[in-house]
C-alpha cells in the first residue's frame, strides 16, 4: 500500500514536468505565436539594455529568414511533417541566439534615441505578428494568406536589420523601416477584411 502510494505522488510530482518536455505541435497558428514570442524577446532586450542596436538587428535578420521559410512552408495551406521540423528548428535556433545575445554582456543604451527608434520599430513587428495570429484564430487570415503576410514581415525585418547593420538607427532610417511597415499593416488590414475565410 505504501510503495503504491509512494508511486502515485511521485507520478504526479513527473507528469507536469514530463508534459512540460514535450513540444506544442506546429501549426501555422503556434509558429506564428512564436514570432510574437521572439519579437517581444528582443524588444525586452533593447529596452533593458541586454541587447544593442546591432544585436538586435542581426535577430531581426534572422527572424526575416523564419519569416520567409514560414511563407513557403504555408503556402499551399499545409504543413508537412518535414516543414514542421524545419520550422522548429529554425525557430528553436532563433530562440537561443537570442538567449546567447542577452547574455554575452555586451550592453546597450535602452536610452539612446538609435535603441529607442528600434524599440519602437520592433514593438510594430510584434503588434504585426499578433495581427496576424490573431486572423489565423478567429478565421480571417487563410494560412496561404498568412503566408504571404509573413513574406511582408520578412520584408520588413530585413529593412530593420539593414537599418541596425552598423549598431545606428538615425532618424531617416526609421522613416524608411515606418514606410515599410505602414504597407504591411495596410496588407494585414485588407487580407484580414476581404471575403476569403479560412474553412
Amino acid at each position: 500500500m505504501k510503495t503504491a502510494l509512494i508511486a502515485s505522488a511521485a507520478l504526479a510530482l513527473l507528469t507536469p514536468f514530463a508534459m512540460a518536455q514535450t513540444p506544442a505541435p506546429v501549426t501555422a497558428q503556434t509558429t506564428v505565436q512564436r514570432d510574437v514570442n521572439q519579437q517581444q524577446r528582443i524588444e525586452n532586450g533593447l529596452h533593458d539594455g541586454t541587447l544593442t542596436t546591432r544585436e538586435a538587428g542581426a535577430l531581426e535578420r534572422e527572424q526575416a529568414r523564419v519569416d520567409k521559410l514560414q511563407t513557403q512552408s504555408m503556402m499551399d495551406g499545409h504543413l508537412s511533417a518535414a516543414e514542421r521540423r524545419q520550422l522548429r528548428a529554425a525557430q528553436n535556433k532563433a530562440s537561443r541566439d537570442i538567449a546567447a545575445a542577452e547574455h554575452n554582456g555586451v550592453d546597450g543604451n535602452p536610452q539612446s534615441a538609435s535603441s529607442r527608434r528600434m524599440q519602437a520599430d520592433v514593438q510594430r513587428n510584434v503588434n504585426q505578428e499578433k495581427r496576424i495570429e490573431s486572423g489565423l484564430a478567429d478565421g480571417s487570415l487563410t494560412k496561404s494568406e498568412a503566408a504571404r503576410m509573413e513574406r511582408g514581415q520578412a520584408r520588413v525585418d530585413r529593412t530593420e536589420a539593414h537599418a541596425a547593420a552598423d549598431g545606428h538607427v538615425g532618424a531617416a532610417e526609421q522613416r524608411h523601416v515606418q514606410r515599410a511597415e505602414n504597407r504591411q499593416s495596410a496588407r494585414i488590414h485588407r487580407a484580414k477584411t476581404n471575403a476569403a475565410t479560412a474553412g
